[in-house]
């Protein structure tokens, strides 16, 4: 009996159990599919990066599969009718995949369970979305509690990887892809593993004071590799809890926080899909943003004068990955102080993030722009010189990033404006005023949460 094991963002062979769970049932065939409809969405028509770190990552993972007696078998279509014309080819009773969250991932389902049989197992996260509940059934909107949730269920232990894999029959064809790696991200299982293995053995220790230092090598840089599950989730989530301690500011369970905060925002999605295309919080939508098209495009470009943003937005074009703490000042600077929809910002952060996943992704911007669930307060605002200050102290981060300021030393170099125009080389003056854009910021998230109380009074029975 064949069945096929249906890759999707578990590019993996360790802990996957929709790999485990078609082994078990038959002899399986491996099968990823280019989805045109995935890849002409909005979240992916832009990230050629992301897609090519993919592409690298399905090389990889053919490698690993053939290594083992198999081969992994990349036809183009919607899924369903790929998914279909496989399992005829190779008379497949039942096809296995990871479930995901997604509102796309889930029609995709749908649509596939009424063409072959679909079995869906977990992989894309640790736990089910859906499962860390409530006492009435209901989903977390605090991460505390959904934190306190999940730690009370012990963790399953990850599944061990196949030793042999059966041959794919003669005939079954599929296209080829042509890696291209991605500076500074080799992709696939075997880097995520050493990576992992480095973080947690060398570096997490150190992981508590550190980690906001993005001038120090001091994060997992994990991410992408989540994001393609060519790491399971899990085994991270393992390896933290083996490493951890009681003491819950330790480097461990700082961590694991962070993994479970994936966690939480795939369970938000989950449970509410309506947040990927407005404001979690009814009482702050319909802001009146400025969106002005000049700033819009000097944040992207990293040229709006203030370094620790254009650090950030830099080291994102040149790499496809950022550091959190540029990530979070970058997006309150468009957000706050450029007063621009934080749509905007996610739509970029998609097209130019290697590991851009929309629960994730969006979860963030509106955490900062104070919109979402669990969002830090509305009037907070991330001062870029005060941050660039505190988390770059010796301007190591801007230097590496905006070379314009590289003669400037110390922590004169968030404030270039206060030199002389020689010392700048070139460098733009600041785009906005952060105390008066505060302000502004401020007048805006007020008449909004007026107006939108007033409506909800006008509309209530």
């Amino acid at each position: 009996m064949n069945t096929i094991w249906w890759v999707r963002r578990d590019m993996r062979l360790h802990d996957n159990a929709a790999l485990h769970a078609a082994s078990r049932a038959g002899a399986l065939v491996p099968v990823f599919v280019l989805d045109e409809q995935v890849l002409r969405s909005r979240y992916h028509r832009n990230a050629t990066r992301r897609i090519e770190f993919m592409t690298d990552g399905l090389g990889a993972l053919d490698a690993e599969l053939r290594a083992l007696g198999s081969r992994l078998i990349i036809r183009e279509g919607r899924a369903d009718d790929v998914l279909s014309a496989v399992a005829a080819e190779v008379q497949a009773v039942e096809v296995f995949a990871a479930g995901d969250v997604t509102p796309f991932g889930r029609l995709q389902e749908a649509r596939v369970r009424r063409r072959v049989a679909l079995s869906l197992v977990t992989g894309i996260g640790i736990r089910p979305s859906g499962v860390v509940s409530k006492p009435d059934g209901s989903g977390y909107s605090v991460f505390g509690a959904f934190r306190r949730a999940w730690l009370s269920t012990p963790l399953p232990d990850p599944i061990a990887p196949p030793t042999q894999l059966p041959a794919v029959p003669d005939g079954i064809l599929g296209i080829d892809v042509v890696a291209a790696p991605v500076r500074g991200f080799p992709a696939g299982e075997t880097e995520a593993l050493r990576r992992l293995d480095e973080f947690t053995i060398e570096r997490i220790d150190g992981y508590p004071k550190e980690r906001d230092r993005p001038d120090l090598d001091s994060t997992a840089a994990l991410s992408p590799y989540l994001k393609f599950g060519m790491l399971s989730s899990r085994l991270a989530a393992k390896r933290a809890v083996e490493r951890g301690s009681e003491d819950e500011r330790g480097g461990a369970s700082r961590w694991l926080d962070e993994l479970l905060w994936r966690e939480f925002y795939m369970d938000v999605v989950y449970r509410r899909p309506e947040v990927l295309r407005e404001e979690f919080n009814p009482r702050l939508r319909r802001i009146h943003w400025v969106n002005a098209t000049d700033d819009i495009e000097a944040w992207k470009a990293g040229r709006t004068g203030f370094p620790f943003v254009d650090a950030g937005m830099r080291q994102l074009l040149h790499t496809g990955w950022m550091h959190n703490r540029a990530r979070m000042v970058t997006a309150s600077f468009l957000v706050k102080n450029l007063l621009c929809d934080w749509r905007i910002g996610e739509q970029w952060f998609m097209d130019q993030l290697l590991d851009g996943d929309p629960p994730s992704n969006n979860g963030g911007w509106q955490w900062v722009a104070g919109t979402g669930t669990d969002a830090a307060p509305y009037f907070r605002v991330f001062n870029p010189v005060l941050q660039g200050r505190r988390f770059d102290p010796t301007g190591e981060y801007v230097r590496r990033w905006v070379p314009e300021l590289a003669a400037i030393s110390g922590r004169d170099i968030h404030e270039p404006w206060k030199l002389s125009a020689e010392s700048r080389a070139g460098y733009p003056p600041p785009i906005v005023d952060i105390a008066e854009s505060r302000r502004r910021m401020m007048a805006a998230y007020a008449e909004a949460r007026s107006r939108n109380a007033a409506m909800q009074l006008a509309s209530a029975p």
